[in-house]
């Protein structure tokens, strides 16, 4: 069911008739299997995690279709009523007092949404969460995550060193979210040479065309602010 979201997810426009309607179904297969396993804390939490990123839909691109970063989003244009369903099912789910992935993951979710009412992200409770996913559910992007929240939270060198921990992975060599992040550090750190490579890195690897031209904007920025 996750898989069939996150395929839907991806496509924010709806353009591509594969991906058409598949978040859309993923929720309702979503809320089918948490109406028939209701205490079943990894359905709620599978369902609560699902209704986070939608409500983020609509503020993934601008009006004229360029992809914005969830820092960077809009907080007007999240969906109030769907984060707080995914809130509720979250508590619900807390309360049977079973953790896994699906929970942990809307945990994290939940942790960015409460920039709505403190103008502020906790970046050190999500680096928590993060170190219990990197327990029961080890995976490159959890790593990749994990990294970015320890630079938020403490600083880009430590986040750059996490980073550097997860170089031996091949799986990382061709997965562009590694490099996007990469780049992000390494430019942060005045390391312009080397970010400027870890982007023309992630460019090549992105297929969506407007993360794609996005990249290529934080890449053309790096000489900008050389030349500054």
């Amino acid at each position: 069911i996750y898989a069939a979201f996150a395929e839907g997810w991806s496509d924010p426009a709806g353009t591509e008739t594969r991906r058409r309607n598949l978040a859309t179904e993923g929720i309702w297969l979503g809320r089918l299997v948490a109406s028939l396993m209701p205490d079943e804390p990894e359905a709620l939490g599978l369902l609560a995690l699902m209704l986070f990123a939608e409500a983020r839909r609509v503020a993934r691109r601008n009006a004229a279709g360029d992809y914005v970063p969830l820092a960077e989003q809009e907080l007007a244009l999240w969906d109030g009523a769907l984060i707080d369903e995914a809130e509720t099912l979250l508590r619900r789910a807390a309360a049977k007092g079973v953790v896994g992935r699906y929970q942990l993951e809307a945990a994290v979710q939940s942790a960015h949404t409460t920039r709505r009412l403190t103008g502020r992200t906790d970046w050190v409770a999500i680096r928590h969460l993060y170190d219990a996913l990197s327990v029961i559910a080890a995976s490159p992007v959890i790593s990749i995550n994990r990294a970015v929240a320890i630079a938020e939270a403490d600083g880009a060198a430590a986040g750059l060193s996490a980073l550097d921990e997860l170089g031996d992975d091949k799986r990382l060599h061709d997965y562009q979210p590694y490099w996007a992040a990469r780049a992000g550090l390494l430019a942060r750190l005045g390391k312009t040479r080397e970010a400027a490579a870890a982007y023309d890195r992630a460019i090549g690897l992105e297929r969506d065309p407007a993360v794609r031209r996005f990249l290529q904007e934080r890449r053309a920025g790096l000489g900008r602010a050389e030349a500054d």
